[in-house]
C-alpha cells in the first residue's frame, strides 16, 4: 500500500515565497548597512539566499512526491473594458461670465470641479488596487504553472535523493539564473 502524496495548497506557498523575498531583502539589507556592503553585494546575498531556500524547498518537495494544489479563486465573470464602455465623456468649456455673477458661478463650478477631482481620485485609487490585485494574480499563476512544471517530474524523483537534488538544481538555475543575470547586466551597465 502507498502512502498518500503530501499535498501543498498554491495560495499558501504563494504567500510563504512573499513573505520569504520580502524578510530576506529586509535583512539582508539591514544587517549590510554595519558592514558597509554595496548596493549589489547586497542583492547577490539577497538572491542567493532565496535561490538556496528555493532549492530546498524543491528538493524536499521532489523527494516526498508533493502535490500543488491551485485553490487560488477562480475570476471568470469579469470581462475588461465593460467599465466604461458605451459612455460619453462631457466636454468642458465653461466662461463665468463678467462682473459679480459671474464670479459667484466660476467658484461655484471651481467647488463642483474639486468635488469631481476628489472622486475621479478615489475611482482611480480603485483601479490602482485593482490593478495591482491584476499584478499578483498573474504573479500566482506564473508561479503555480511553474511549480506545477516541476512536480510534474515527481514519479521519477520520489524516494530517490539523488534525482531530486538534480531536478530541483535544474529548476533553481532556470528559475533564479536569470534574476542573477539581469542583476550583473545592470552592474555592468551602471
Amino acid at each position: 500500500m502507498t502512502k498518500p502524496r503530501l499535498q501543498i495548497k498554491g495560495k499558501t506557498v504563494f504567500i510563504v515565497a512573499l513573505l520569504t523575498i520580502g524578510l530576506t531583502f529586509d535583512t539582508v539589507y539591514l544587517t549590510g548597512v554595519n558592514f558597509n556592503r554595496s548596493l549589489s553585494a547586497n542583492l547577490y546575498i539577497s538572491l542567493g539566499i532565496i535561490a538556496i531556500a528555493f532549492f530546498s524547498f524543491l528538493s524536499f518537495c521532489l523527494f516526498y512526491g508533493t502535490k500543488l494544489i491551485n485553490n487560488y479563486p477562480k475570476f471568470k465573470s469579469y470581462q475588461p473594458g465593460v467599465i466604461l464602455d458605451g459612455t460619453n465623456l462631457p466636454s468642458f468649456g465653461f466662461d463665468g461670465g463678467d462682473g459679480i455673477g459671474g464670479i459667484l458661478v466660476s467658484v461655484l463650478v471651481w467647488i463642483a470641479m474639486a468635488i469631481l477631482m476628489v472622486i475621479l481620485l478615489l475611482v482611480f485609487e480603485a483601479l490602482f488596487w485593482l490593478s495591482l490585485f491584476i499584478i499578483f494574480a498573474s504573479l500566482y499563476w506564473l508561479f503555480i504553472r511553474a511549480l506545477k512544471l516541476v512536480f510534474n517530474e515527481v514519479h521519477a524523483t520520489k524516494g530517490n535523493l539523488l534525482s531530486s537534488i538534480l531536478i530541483a538544481g535544474k529548476y533553481t538555475v532556470l528559475y533564479t539564473g536569470w534574476f542573477f543575470l539581469i542583476a550583473f547586466a545592470v552592474q555592468l551597465l551602471g
